[in-house]
């Protein structure tokens, strides 16, 4: 059974940091991209990150460039998301997916974990 169980949400202060864990089971990491994704309240979920599994290229929103950190371990089948320089605006529950190809578009990816929270204060 395909598994993914995101943890490290918590409330952390404008400017702070936070490091984001997506535990994968059921497959390995190359077997899948995995991306990362956000939604806030009463907007769309978005794309924050991904990564291939084919060549470890990585992909960012451009909210987030040069503050978000994708990266993986494959040895642990985990992937994660540093996130530096946390804004109010970066508050949202944060899911991690597993699709067929690295893309920051929601609607291709197949497995999604159940999300953690992530609150920043202004």
């Amino acid at each position: 059974e395909v598994q993914l169980v995101e943890s490290g949400g918590d409330l952390v202060q404008a400017g702070g940091s936070l490091r984001l864990s997506c535990a994968a089971s059921g497959f390995t990491l190359d077997d899948y991209a995995i991306g990362w994704f956000r939604q806030a309240p009463g907007k769309e979920r978005e794309g924050v990150s991904c990564i291939s599994n084919i060549d470890g290229n990585t992909y960012y929103a451009d909210s987030v460039k040069g503050r978000f950190t994708i990266s993986s371990d494959n040895a642990k089948n985990t992937v994660y998301l540093q996130m530096n320089s946390l804004k109010p605006e970066d508050t949202a529950i944060y899911f991690c997916a597993a699709s067929s190809q690295a893309t920051l578009y929601p609607i291709m990816y197949y497995y999604w974990g159940q999300g953690t929270q992530v609150t920043v204060s202004s």
